[in-house]
């Protein structure tokens, strides 16, 4: 495809908080070298109304498979227990995609080689961390130890199932306390909604089983911390970011969409370095 004289496709699949900012951020500022084309949410209300902000008409599919059929590239903004399939389904179509359940792929050399037997770029987002690219340098070496200590307010937690079962009474911390501290596959799978980070340190790192997780929560929390540190031969890291939550979703930080954003510009070829 001659990126030059043709717009790409581009279907949101998921239009909920992120898939929706991701969506106007196309047409504000893509809009020269790509355009939404499609649009598929489990709750059709969601895609109708993020409809209305796109300027093309018949733009919302009644399944995924349609949605496939009406696009070049996918961007996965849900969070299903099928996420996985869903992905492979993109690449399957031969279909470029950038996924935002990050966690999903913690297992998922699969899906990588899939991506390159079909000869499709799975984009992922840095996210709500900094560092990612030393991180990626540090593995060339070897790397001894990473924690990730993420720090939320309490109502990012809100009917979250890992702290339900372990009946954590939220409206009771008033102090900072650890919710979970362990590994990176078990905080994935108790926090899909607030720990994709982790997965994206594992996958920079390739180093999974030398990560160790720790999340916390206090009233007293006002933004959205992810703290890393990594320790190898190359030295010490340490990188910290204070995320202001995205407005429309608590669970989510802001810098997580934008990251998102600017991937798919780099992707479009309009973000390079010294730019």
């Amino acid at each position: 495809m001659n990126r030059s004289k043709t717009k790409i496709r581009v279907g949101i699949l998921g239009c909920g908080a992120i898939g929706s900012r991701i969506a106007r951020s196309i047409k504000t500022e893509c809009e020269d070298l790509a355009c939404v084309t499609a649009l598929f949410d489990i709750n059709p209300a969601k895609s109708a109304s993020l409809s209305k902000h796109i300027p093309y008409k018949n733009v919302v599919q009644k399944s995924y498979p349609q949605l496939l059929d009406h696009c070049d590239l996918v961007v996965e903004a849900v969070n299903a227990p099928d996420t996985h399939q869903l992905i492979r389904q993109a690449l399957m179509a031969k279909k470029d995609i950038l996924v935002m359940s990050v966690g999903k792929l913690l297992d998922g050399e699969s899906i990588l080689k899939l991506a390159q037997n079909q000869g499709c770029r799975l984009l992922i987002p840095s996210g709500a961390i900094a560092g990612i690219d030393a991180i990626k340098a540090a593995r060339l070496g070897k790397i001894h130890h990473i924690t990730l200590t993420t720090r939320k307010p309490v109502y990012g937690f809100a009917d979250n199932a890992y702290v339900q079962e372990k009946r954590i009474n939220l409206s009771q911390i008033s102090k900072e306390t650890i919710l979970f501290d362990g590994n990176v596959k078990e905080a994935v799978k108790c926090f899909p909604q607030n720990i994709n980070v982790a997965a994206t340190i594992a996958l920079a790192s390739s180093a999974k089983d030398k990560l160790r997780v720790r999340i916390t929560t206090s009233p007293e929390f006002k933004v959205n911390s992810h703290e890393i540190e990594v320790i190898g031969e190359f030295g010490r890291l340490v990188t910290k970011t204070e995320n202001v939550v995205c407005p429309d979703n608590p669970k989510t930080s802001y810098l997580a969409v934008l990251s998102a954003i600017v991937t798919l510009k780099q992707y479009l070829g309009q973000v390079r370095i010294g730019t």
